[in-house]
Order: structure tokens, then sequence, then C-alpha cells
């Protein structure tokens, strides 16, 4: 009976969603307004001098840009329980995040309003935004399965604590939430993520889950697993009335054809989110488009600043340009000003705002001038899988560098399904990487910069080892794609010869 009521709710949200998106530059200017005038109650705007007076001008000469280690130290005293650091309000929980390529975890600050202003609200505009581009789904007739972090809470001290983000937010959540959601939250907040797995397939088998949310790779082992407990062929036979997968984290392409055998009914859908423990930024934009719109009144004020230059040259959404490879800066209603997050991206369209993520700070590849980014690699995997009919599980690559044989790339790839021919997979990854990269088209001119790339296909199952080596199995935690340096690739070409 509940069922109509919430599609009742989220459809009536929709215009309101559509208003706020069409209203963004007021809605980022109120928000530069109210967090200045937060941080000006705060020691760290102190400070700087902040007085809660300044232009966006003044803010920006006053504060600088910094990154996690730089604010570190404040977070640090947060952790022991000091009060007033960042954040006008108490903070007594922090997301703890390893992040894409730091070993050293990061503690991201989360306050009462991130949580509700921010994260939630967040949640509740990708089932608005689903609603309104799919008017007639049926999801809220079942529940909702979250592949969360497997990290459950534990306490830094007696008044503070800390865990993966949706841990967090399970423990946050209205109990509605909860009751239309599977599994339950002793089960979603599992530390030991091969029981978690096994637990999850158990508990959940038997439910009417219409809507799965996590990042592709540990969806596809929960997958996997129950197929092998049911001896169903699809996911579909198990849940018949399956219907939404919301993904992020990693690019879902080259996933999409592993997800399309899984789930093969025509009434599947896919819905891409951009969130983080730092904050939730976005969500797709149209059902034809990849694209994704950034949502700019809940509770983060963005700026930006070109890749190819420095943060003395940040600019407001205001200001930004279409084809532009930006890094995202943002200040937020959790207490971190101008935080690089480390993402790097590209604007489609300035109304609304649209944009595509081109990869991160640090993961690309450059160590010949080729400035290969996360973007390219996945255009090129999901083509090169294409026409080998192969379908990729994960991969990473890196440099061979100068000094060593054969200058160039190496790429290590596990196939969940292998290509006809890899040296063929290679020749299509390498010539598609020509095509959209010119600065890599360059390089491998005649081969006199960097020779043809060395692609090998690793066991199944070799990058679960790997990050379960590094104690981070599942959750939001993922083999980074590219790395500048050889330390990934040597690692895992060490476990395996």
């Amino acid at each position: 009976m509940i069922a109509p009521v919430i599609h009742w709710y989220f459809k009536q949200r929709s215009k309101e969603l559509q208003d706020n998106l069409q209203l963004s530059l007021i809605k980022q200017d109120e928000l530069f307004q109210e967090l200045l005038f937060n941080l000006s109650k705060t020691n760290y705007g102190e400070a700087y001098s902040i007085d809660g007076s300044e232009t966006y001008a003044q803010f920006a000469a006053k504060l600088p840009v910094v990154q996690y280690e730089d604010i570190q130290p404040w977070i640090e005293r947060n952790l022991q329980g000091e009060q007033g650091l960042l954040w006008p309000g108490d903070i007594t929980w922090f997301a703890k995040s390893s992040g894409t390529t730091n070993s050293v975890s990061k503690y991201i600050p989360i306050s009462y309003e991130s949580m509700e202003y921010n994260h939630y609200t967040g949640n509740r505009e990708v089932l608005t935004q689903f609603t309104t581009l799919f008017p007639n789904s049926n999801i809220f007739e079942g529940k909702g399965l979250l592949i969360g972090g497997s990290q459950s809470i534990s306490g830094m001290s007696s008044d503070t604590f800390t865990g993966d983000l949706s841990a967090i937010l399970m423990n946050h959540a209205p109990s509605w939430v909860n009751w239309k959601s599977t599994p339950d939250i002793e089960i979603s907040t599992m530390p030991d993520w091969e029981k978690k797995v096994e637990a999850m397939a158990q508990a959940t088998i038997n439910e009417n889950v219409t809507s799965i949310s996590g990042v592709p790779t540990w969806a596809l082992v929960l997958f996997k697993r129950i197929l092998e407990i049911t001896g169903k062929s699809n996911i579909h036979e198990v849940w018949p009335n399956m219907e939404l997968f919301i993904h992020g984290g990693v690019s879902f392409l080259p996933y999409r054809e592993q997800f399309q055998e899984l789930l093969p009914k025509s009434h599947m859908k896919y819905l891409e989110t951009y969130n983080a423990s730092e904050g939730f930024f976005a969500v797709q934009a149209s059902v034809d488009s990849t694209d994704l719109v950034l949502l700019t009144h809940i509770g983060i004020f963005y700026e930006f600043y070109p890749v190819n230059e420095g943060p003395e040259k940040t600019i407001p959404l205001a200001d930004v340009k279409v084809g532009v490879n930006y890094v995202v800066v943002i200040s937020t209603v959790g207490g971190l000003w101008r935080y690089v997050i480390g993402d790097t991206i590209q604007f489609t369209s300035v109304k609304p705002f649209l944009f595509i993520i081109t990869g991160r700070m640090k993961l690309f590849i450059n160590s010949f001038g080729e400035e290969l980014v996360i973007e390219n690699a996945e255009k090129a995997i999901a083509f090169a899988s294409r026409e080998t009919n192969a379908v990729v599980n994960d991969y990473t690559a890196g440099p061979v560098f100068m000094s060593q044989e054969n200058p160039g790339h190496q790429w290590l790839v596990e196939f969940s399904t292998q290509p006809n021919d890899i040296k063929q997979f290679a020749l299509l990854l390498d010539d598609k990487l020509k095509e959209i990269n010119s600065d890599y088209a360059a390089k491998r001119h005649a081969d006199m910069v960097m020779k043809f790339p060395k692609v090998e296909a690793v066991p199944n199952g070799t990058f679960e080892a790997w990050l379960k080596s590094k104690g981070k199995l599942g959750g939001q935690n993922k083999v980074p794609r590219l790395a500048n340096d050889r330390r990934i690739l040597d690692e895992i070409l060490g476990m395996i010869h």
C-alpha cells in the first residue's frame, strides 16, 4: 500500500528538481552566503580572517585551495573530540576513505548538515530523477539492495565514530528507508567482505528486489554467487521485477555487456550517479545520454581550475566553459573549504550544467607526454572488447619507462571472456587510443617514442586478490585503472609470476 504513496512523493518533487537545476547560479550564490557565514564561526575561518562579509573574490584571495594532507591536522584534532574547527556544529562522525590511489586512510568529516542536506537529499534527487525519466516504474513495490561498504562503525574515542560512508548513512537513515531496503543493516555493514557476500546472497534471494545500488565490480561478484546458489541462468530468474541498477564509482562502459547478459529483460534500466565520501555531486541527466547534471542546490559550492593550469586560476561555476578539462574544488556543509576532491570533469553544457567525468588528477599516464586519461582508456577497452567478443572484468595500466626494453604502456587485463585473439585486442586498443588522443598518437608515431603496448591477460581473481592484500576488498574500493608509475603493475605481476 505504501508504494503508490512513495511514487507520488517523488513525482511531486520532479518540478522542484527541474526548477533548481535551471536556477543553478542563483542557488550557488545563496549557498555561498550561507557557507561563508558558517565558516566565519569556525577556528579555520578565524585563521584566515573570514568575517562573513567577503565577496567571492575576497574569499578566494583569503582562503587557499587545499588537498586532504593540508587540512589533515585540523581533522585529526576534530577526531580527538575538539569541536568548532572546520564547522560550527559538533562533528562526531567521520567517513573512512582510502581514496582511489592513496593507501593512507582519509577521514572525511560528516556533519548533520552534510548527511541531511547533501547525502540524503542527493539520494532523494536520484529517485526523483528516475521517476521523472521513467514515470511508469514499479521499483517502489519491491526493495532496494544496497551494496555498500565493508566497514562497520568503530569508535575512535568515546565521542568519535568512523566507518564507510554507506555504513554511517544506514545508521542514521529513517526507519522507512531501512524497511524498504535489503539486507538488514547487520549484514550490510559486515566488515568481512567474503562473508558479507555470502550473507547478502542468502538473505536476498527470496526477496522482491527491484533495484540495486553499488559499484559494478562488486555487484557482479554478488550476482555470480547468487546464480551459483540458485542454479538459475540469469538474475531476472531470481528477481523477476528487477528494473534498476544505480551505479557510480567507475565507468560503466566496460561492464555493460556483462550486465545485459545477467539482466536480459528489456525493462532493465541503468542510472549513473556521482558521489563520494566528500559529497553527493550529480546524477545522470537523461535516458539517451551519459552526461551528468550538477546538483547545485544541496550543500556544495563549486569552483574549478583547468587541469593544465594551477589553483591560482580557480573560478566559480558561473565562469566555466564547455570543453575545458577542469579540476573540481568544493566547499561543503561538512566543513571542507576549497577542497580538491581529485576528479577532473569537462562540461558539455552550461544551461543546465552538464558534464562528463574525464578522470582523476592522479589517475593518468603521462610518462612520455601522452596525457592518457581514464576516459580514453575506458573507451578503448570497450571498443577492443566489442570487436574481439571479449568481456573485461578489470584492468590496470602503467608505463614501461625509457630505461627499460620497449618503452610504452603495459596493460594487465582480467577477462571473464577471453578475446578471440589477444594480439588483435591489443592492436584495436592501441588504434582506438591513437584515434581519440592526439598526444598518444604523436608519441606512438612510427614507434619513435612509445612502442606498441604490451597487453597481458591475468588469471581470474587476480585483482580481487590484490585488493584483499591491501585490506580493500569490497564496498567502494576499486583497482586504480591508470597509474603514472609501476608500483601497482609490479605488485600484481609479483603475485602471479
